[in-house]
C-alpha cells in the first residue's frame, strides 16, 4: 500500500514508519521535514499536500498541537490552538483527503487516553481527543468508500523518560505503533483504538 504519514518526525510517528515501511510505501509528511510538508492548521496546506502527493490508499495521522495547562492558566488562544490543530487539521485530513484515497483505503487519526481519563492540565488536550474520537463514530456512518478510525495512545515511555517522569503505566512508541498498523491492515470502521490493547 501507498501510505500518508503526517506527523512522521514525532517519537511515536517515527515508530509507525519504522512499522508500515517493512510491507508498504510510507510518504512521509511534517510540519518542517519530510517527503512533503503540511500545516495542519491551514487547510489550504493539507490540500496542496495530498495534491503533491496524489492516490494513495491509507492516511495516518500522528501529529497535531495541544498544550498542557491548568484550567485557570488557558487563554483563548490554547484553545484556538488545540481546535485549530489537534482536532481541525486532523478533520480535515478526512474532509480534504477521502477525495485522493483508492476504494476501500483507510484513514487513521490519533487522539489519547486523556480524552477518557483526564488529569489536571489536560483541559484542551481532553477536549480535543474526546471530540475527535465522537468526530470518527459519527462520520464513519456516512464514509462508505473508506474506513476511518482513530487511536488513542497512552502516555509514550521514550516521551516520559524524556520529561524525567517514571515510565511506569507507559507504552513504548514501537508497541504503540503495533495500533496504528492494526487500523490500517484490519477491517474496523468507526473505532477508536487503544493502543495499550495492541502491545
Amino acid at each position: 500500500m501507498k501510505i500518508l504519514l503526517v506527523g512522521a518526525s514525532g517519537t511515536i510517528g517515527k515508530a509507525v514508519a519504522e512499522r508500515l515501511s517493512v510491507d508498504h510505501d510510507v510518504i512521509k509528511a511534517g510540519f518542517s521535514d519530510g517527503d512533503v510538508t503540511v500545516d495542519l492548521s491551514s487547510a489550504a496546506s493539507i490540500e496542496a499536500m495530498f495534491k503533491r502527493v496524489g492516490q494513495i490508499d491509507a492516511v495516518v495521522s500522528t501529529a497535531g498541537v495541544a498544550n498542557f495547562a491548568t484550567f485557570d492558566q488557558l487563554p483563548d488562544e490554547e484553545y484556538q490552538l488545540a481546535l485549530g490543530n489537534k482536532l481541525m487539521g486532523q478533520v480535515n485530513l478526512v474532509r480534504i483527503g477521502r477525495n485522493f484515497i483508492n476504494q476501500g483505503g483507510s484513514i487513521t487519526l490519533t487522539s489519547g487516553l486523556l480524552a477518557r481519563e483526564p488529569m489536571p492540565g489536560s483541559v484542551v488536550i481532553s477536549m480535543a481527543n474526546g471530540a475527535l474520537e465522537s468526530f470518527v463514530k459519527a462520520a464513519a456512518l456516512e464514509l462508505d468508500t473508506l474506513r476511518l478510525n482513530v487511536v488513542s495512545p497512552v502516555f509514550v515511555k521514550e516521551t516520559m523518560a524524556m520529561m524525567g517522569m517514571s515510565t511506569e503505566g507507559g507504552l513504548s512508541a514501537s508497541d504503540t505503533a503495533k495500533a496504528y498498523a492494526a487500523a490500517v491492515t484490519g477491517s474496523m470502521h468507526g473505532v477508536t483504538l487503544d493502543a495499550s490493547a495492541y502491545a
